[in-house]
């Protein structure tokens, strides 16, 4: 049996981990919101319509954060026309997801979903064919007390309170052309933009902070100079710069997928960078940080290429300007809700190593929004249920408080071929991948620390040292295991096969941690002083 070592210390500390670094993205793509968390004909539907079920996991579930309510949704969304009453609300054609959106789930309502949830919202505004006015009257609707209009509006519509938003998403993937009202060409235009809109906000409400879309994805020819045109106009008015970045890797090639948290390293990496050029052209004291407000992993089989790796992508390759014009509109029925495909487990590890790649930058990534998040949470017409992916998140949610730590790992390596699946998904290739990625949480005033760590070999079992000597006075208070037989299984409600267990074999010698690592699995372990 091969072994590796990680040594984790109390004095290797990054930065403070902020609650949102742990939260999801909603956005009305499909049944996503229609048919799934809202439903008002469901025998379990509340007061507003909400399925409880849904609404009670979730709030389980503990999600600090949820950005809503999208998207390229948002870059055509007329909020106005989705308040009052449902009857005199306006349908309008959604270009971003070919539907017609009925407005029946409203500004206030994934507001008040919210609240019920016991979740904090990150507010999308359109910056695409919304003007500054319409982000003046959101805010002002949303987070004024009274006395005005839009505010006065908001408590005859039935909310007496201010919503209280804090933080709020000044557009979405502004530099993709498949977004409506696209800024890729005039990066400065939209910076500018963004600048005056942010202004807006916090004049509003001096409590508030801002984010300005930064680069939808690596692969984007334009990338990173369309962020640094950006920043340029708006640097001293926003407060975070967002991310997106979706990893896909070839069928079959579990290296490639588990090896997304060395894209993303470089990614996030780059994006700090192009942040710290711009403090230093402005010599100013703030220091950016990053919302990585959307991510997730998938697996994509080879499709003809037409360019070299980073070559300016040809159009037709876009699903927005070919195939996707294609599709009939259809309307968002929540009688008939699409079936969610299941998630398993090896797709659910990949994202899970993500997550620890934004741990490991807490000093600069203080949001973290994955795009399946909610979706850990399976449903049917009848029941509901916990994903492979629940088991994991969870334990970030409940755990993983106060301060990361920065893991010192020797291990086994492997290497990535790089790979160009279609014009639009290209990798390079790299080397010395460690089987074993790993992070850590330490909250001293509360006595306990979390270690995460993977096993990303899918061939064989590791034995695994931790050194923990350094945190005197605690000893190991736990340690679940999960690592089903099939990497592609997924649970059911009848049958869950994934399943966390607590490990049986551990030794605990002098300050050192020993446990055995299976192919491809994930692990918690908690110490406590």
């Amino acid at each position: 049996m091969q072994k590796a070592k990680i040594t984790i210390h109390p004095d290797y500390r990054i930065g403070e981990i902020d609650r949102r670094l742990f939260g999801a993205f909603l956005e009305p793509i499909g049944s996503w919101i229609y048919g799934s968390i809202w439903n008002p004909r469901h025998p379990l539907a509340d007061d507003m319509g909400f399925r409880r079920d849904i609404l009670e996991m979730t709030k389980e579930l503990g999600i600090p954060a949820i950005r809503m309510p999208g998207g390229n949704f948002t870059s055509g969304w007329e909020w106005k026309d989705s308040i009052g009453p449902k009857e005199e609300r306006r349908t309008h054609l959604d270009l971003a997801w070919r539907q017609y959106e009925t407005n029946e789930i409203g500004h206030d309502e994934y507001l008040e979903w919210a609240r019920r949830v016991n979740t904090e919202p990150l507010y999308t505004l359109n910056m695409g064919t919304g003007s500054i006015e319409d982000a003046l009257h959101c805010v002002e609707y949303t987070n004024h007390e009274g006395g005005t209009y839009w505010s006065d509006l908001r408590r005859k519509n039935g909310y007496e309170k201010p919503h209280k938003v804090k933080t709020w998403c000044l557009g979405n993937e502004m530099d993709g052309p498949w977004q409506i009202r696209s800024w890729e060409k005039d990066p400065r235009g939209y910076g500018i933009k963004v600048h005056e809109a942010s202004k807006v906000v916090k004049w509003i409400d001096p409590e508030c902070e801002t984010i300005v879309a930064g680069s939808s994805t690596p692969n984007n020819r334009t990338y990173p100079d369309w962020d640094l045109q950006v920043l340029g106009e708006c640097y001293e008015s926003v407060d975070y710069l967002s991310l997106h970045y979706y990893h896909t890797a070839p069928e079959g090639n579990i290296g490639a997928l588990m090896n997304a948290s060395s894209v993303f390293e470089d990614f996030i990496n780059t994006e700090i960078a192009a942040c710290d050029v711009m403090q230093a052209h402005f010599r100013s004291p703030k220091k950016m940080m990053i919302s990585f407000d959307e991510y997730g992993c998938n697996v994509s089989p080879q499709r003809p290429t037409t360019v070299g790796r980073f070559g300016a992508v040809d159009r037709s390759t876009y699903p927005e300007f070919s195939t996707h014009i294609s599709r009939p509109f259809r309307y968002n029925d929540p009688d008939r809700p699409e079936a969610a495909e299941p998630g398993c487990y090896l797709n659910s590890l990949a994202l899970t190593s993500v997550l620890m790649t934004l741990m490991r930058h807490a000093d600069r990534v203080k949001i973290g929004c994955m795009t399946c998040g909610l979706f850990v949470i399976g449903h049917d017409e009848e029941h509901v249920w916990k994903q492979a992916g629940y088991h994991m998140f969870e334990p970030f949610i409940k755990y993983a408080s106060g301060v990361s730590l920065r893991p010192a790992v020797e291990a086994p390596v492997y290497s990535v071929e790089g790979y160009n699946l279609n014009d639009f998904n290209q990798t390079p290739a790299y080397e010395n991948v460690p089987y074993i990625e790993a992070c850590a949480s330490f909250e001293e005033k509360k006595g306990s620390a979390a270690i995460f760590l993977i096993n990303r070999s899918w061939e064989e079992e590791l034995e695994v040292e931790l050194d923990i000597s350094g945190f005197t006075g605690y000893s190991p208070s736990g340690h679940t295991v999960l690592a089903p037989e099939d990497p592609y299984a997924y649970n059911t409600y009848e049958e869950q096969p994934v399943k966390p267990f607590e490990a049986v074999d551990d030794r605990w010698e002098n300050g050192r941690f020993i446990l055995k690592a299976p192919k491809l699995s994930f692990h918690v372990i908690q110490l406590t002083k």
